[in-house]
């Protein structure tokens, strides 16, 4: 009996000692993770563009000189903020500057060669006057009369083709004017030199009727700066004009934008088959700040469909397949399944399943990081707005 009892106290004995070892040194390590304490907060479901979006101009021009020529001056080139009005650069126009010279010369002669004929014609209207007189005095014969009375028509004649003359040799001068006018290029409007293809010396010339040339200079305004964002296919019905977005570009980490849609095109681009987006536009709230920034520069833009406050939430990446999350719970992780509400990248709504206060793992990119296993907290993630 004896024998018996001191076998079972030593199988008691091992049984514990194995015990002991099992919860010291042969347990596995607590695994290390992150967790977000569930809090009260807003949850916004929002929308994003499924393509990078892009700062565009809505005032540019592709400009070109209205007639060919070889460029003798440039006056502003790429990256040259202009004024309405000012030159950008002039063709030779030699050619047409002496063209101009001879028809103010020829001009001068048709003015002194009518003021001639005018004068003559003059002449000749007081003789046929004075010849009347005679003519009624019986002074002069009936066909000296007819004689004056023809001259005067024919010198009337001579003036009034003269001062024709004068008017068709101004004609000729204005369009050689206006074709002086054409080889000097200028801007439009107020805006920043873009692009800038030709040279001192190089040939230029205009683009023909159908015939689609390259321009020699681009003029943006980065006055009228806006977004142009593809939105996929699938959330076009509920992208409207008014909607409210939020803004943010590489050029500035960590910042964001508040901005409006203000137009959703009517129709679907399918240049790509498998990825077919709408085209937004979206406008800066502070048009100044939209001044500043460079056509070109890559923004993506978040549609906000709705906004809930003051409600459960967490983060959304700590959700698992099936709308569950992992609580660090007295040592150990624990599944727990929950029902949710509004989403988006950052955080979903809590509608059921959670308490305030819960604290639940974020840190899923590791295999040991499941439910079951022993746990230590390494680190909580801090509360955002």
């Amino acid at each position: 009996m004896r024998r018996w009892l001191i076998r079972i106290l030593v199988l008691a004995l091992v049984v514990a000692v194995v015990l002991v070892l099992k919860a010291t040194l042969l347990a596995p390590k607590a695994v290390p993770v992150t967790v977000f304490r569930v809090i009260r907060g807003t949850v916004e479901e929002t929308i994003t563009n499924s393509k990078g979006g892009t700062i565009k101009a809505r005032k540019q021009s592709n400009l070109s000189p209205d007639s060919g020529g070889r460029v003798v001056e440039i006056f502003r080139r790429k990256g040259d903020r202009v004024k309405a009005g000012d030159v950008l650069l002039r063709l030779d126009d030699s050619t047409l500057q002496a063209q101009l010279a001879l028809g103010e010369r020829q001009l001068d002669e048709s003015r002194a060669s009518a003021d001639q004929s005018c004068l003559l014609a003059e002449q000749a209207a007081r003789e046929l006057t004075r010849y009347k007189n005679l003519a009624e005095q019986k002074i002069v014969s009936q066909d000296m009369l007819d004689q004056f009375q023809n001259n005067r028509e024919t010198t009337d004649a001579a003036c009034r083709a003269a001062r024709i003359r004068v008017s068709q040799m101004k004609a000729n001068i204005a369009v050689i004017q206006s074709e002086i006018k054409k080889m000097v290029l200028t801007a439009p409007f107020d805006g920043i030199v873009a692009e800038l293809t030709v040279e001192v010396g190089e040939w230029c010339t205009p683009s023909p009727p159908g015939i689609p040339m390259p321009a020699v200079l681009q003029l943006i305004s980065t006055d009228s700066n806006y977004i142009s964002a593809p939105m996929d296919e699938v959330d076009s019905s509920r992208v409207r004009v008014g909607r409210q977005v939020r803004i943010t570009m590489d050029a500035y980490p960590d910042r964001f934008f508040p901005g409006r849609v203000s137009r959703v095109a009517p129709y679907v681009l399918d240049i790509e088959l498998q990825n077919r987006t709408v085209e937004i536009e979206v406008e800066f709230d502070d048009a100044g700040f939209a001044r500043t920034l460079l056509p070109g520069t890559s923004a993506d833009v978040e549609v906000i469909l709705d906004v809930k406050k003051d409600v459960l939430r967490i983060p959304t990446s700590s959700m698992l397949e099936g709308k569950a999350v992992l609580l660090f719970m007295d040592g150990k992780l624990v599944e727990r399944p929950i029902a949710t509400g509004l989403r988006n990248w950052d955080y979903t709504e809590v509608v059921k399943g959670l308490s305030e206060g819960d604290r639940v793992v974020t840190s899923l990119d590791r295999p040991e990081v499941k439910a079951g296993a022993r746990a230590a907290i390494e680190k909580e993630e801090p509360l955002k707005p």
